[in-house]
């Protein structure tokens, strides 16, 4: 993605036994990095890439949301200081 100005962690809870669907369903999105399932309080983590936070945001909640199997996510920007 050209004009990347912010960079995010997305951090997925899910349903169970779907993780590995719901991963798969957000690598598929554009403006996902990646997504792999995980084992811990949450089941996937992808990193997402947007031009701002508006975008980033709708990414978000319009995209990565959506995904059938979610339950919750949490979004952590990347910082650089």
């Amino acid at each position: 993605m050209t004009g990347v100005a912010v960079n995010a962690y997305v951090l997925v809870q899910t349903d169970v036994g779907v993780s590995k669907q719901v991963a798969e369903a957000i690598a598929d999105i554009d403006g996902v990095t990646f997504a792999e399932d995980v084992t811990g309080p949450y089941d996937v983590i992808a990193r997402a890439s947007a031009t701002n936070m508006d975008e980033l945001g709708r990414l978000v909640i319009s995209r990565i949301q959506r995904v059938p199997g979610i339950t919750r996510t949490l979004t952590c920007p990347v910082v650089r200081l």
